[in-house]
């Protein structure tokens, strides 16, 4: 996932990225940003890699949901900027993530992916 952003011109800034909110202190696998235009200003990401490699794609979507919505809940406060991606393999995103009953809960949580090809180490998609 590293290699992915990097090779499409993002810079890493932390890995892992520290999400600290009060006594809470979680961290994230990567944050990174990519600079615009000047006017614009940098655009920055956290990113939360998930495998899949669990026996249940089903159980595994769960844990994953439940992460990324404590990170996405103390991100708005401590680094409102930044958006916060979860990073799944082209692999499981064409047999998991395109089912309709998963295409809801994305719809309704809102949730932003970013799909990779793990052999060729590129950003195939990005769901926003």
């Amino acid at each position: 996932m590293k290699n992915a952003l990097v090779k499409d011109g993002w810079q890493i800034t932390a890995d892992p990225f520290k999400i600290e909110y009060e006594e809470v202190k979680l961290y994230a696998d990567l944050a990174a940003e990519r600079p615009f235009a000047a006017r614009l200003g940098n655009r920055q990401i956290v990113v939360e890699v998930k495998s899949f490699a669990g026996r249940s794609n089903i159980r595994e979507f769960e844990q994953a949901l439940g992460q990324y919505n404590l990170y996405r809940g103390f991100l708005s406060v401590v680094e409102p900027e930044r958006k916060l991606f979860l990073a799944v393999s082209e692999e499981i995103y064409e047999e998991f993530f395109g089912l309709a009953a998963i295409k809801l809960i994305m719809r309704q949580q809102n949730l932003l992916l970013l799909v990779v090809n793990i052999e060729t180490e590129t950003i195939v998609k990005w769901i926003e």
